[in-house]
């Protein structure tokens, strides 16, 4: 039989307010701004590339598997720009189970969360600027898949 091991609420830590000025947490925080960033404009650009060029054709079979390419590419990139100076999170769930899990701070974490909000803000707003206000088309089916997903994912991780 397996015995489940509950995590000890210790490892949580909130921080110190001189945290955020320290050089290497803000370097950290450039590092998620700027991964995330490239993750955000390589992976949404190259859908909305995709459905230009094919006037639209981006829901079909190859048009998903060209987004999950190259979404794939784009969050190589951005970890790996990432991964040493701040851990490549790049996602600010992935920031958050960080936290829970006691490998960075409360206070690292919400530098982090600034940094990569900011950094997909300004990936969105190059988009917008570089392909002279050309809309992204979401994927209809998208919603469902990451809810299921996400339901699915949590389900497994808290039972």
């Amino acid at each position: 039989m397996i015995r489940q091991q509950n995590m000890p609420i210790r490892n949580i830590a909130v921080g110190h307010y001189h945290e955020a000025t320290q050089p290497d947490a803000l370097r950290a925080a450039l590092a998620e701004f700027i991964s995330t960033l490239i993750f955000v404009f390589a992976g949404e650009g190259s859908g909305m590339a995709f459905a230009k060029l094919t006037d639209g054709a981006a829901n079909t079979p190859a048009g998903l598997i060209a987004a999950a390419i190259a979404h794939a590419f784009a969050l190589f990139v951005a970890v790996s720009v990432g991964a040493n100076i701040s851990g490549g999170h790049v996602n600010p769930a992935v920031t958050f189970g960080a936290f829970i899990g006691g490998n960075i701070t409360l206070l690292r974490g919400i530098l982090y969360w600034i940094a990569q909000l900011l950094g997909s803000t300004v990936a969105c707003l190059l988009l917008k600027f570089t392909t002279g206000g050309l809309v992204s088309l979401d994927n209809p089916l998208s919603l469902p898949f990451f809810l299921f997903g996400e339901i699915s994912f949590q389900a497994r991780c808290f039972s």
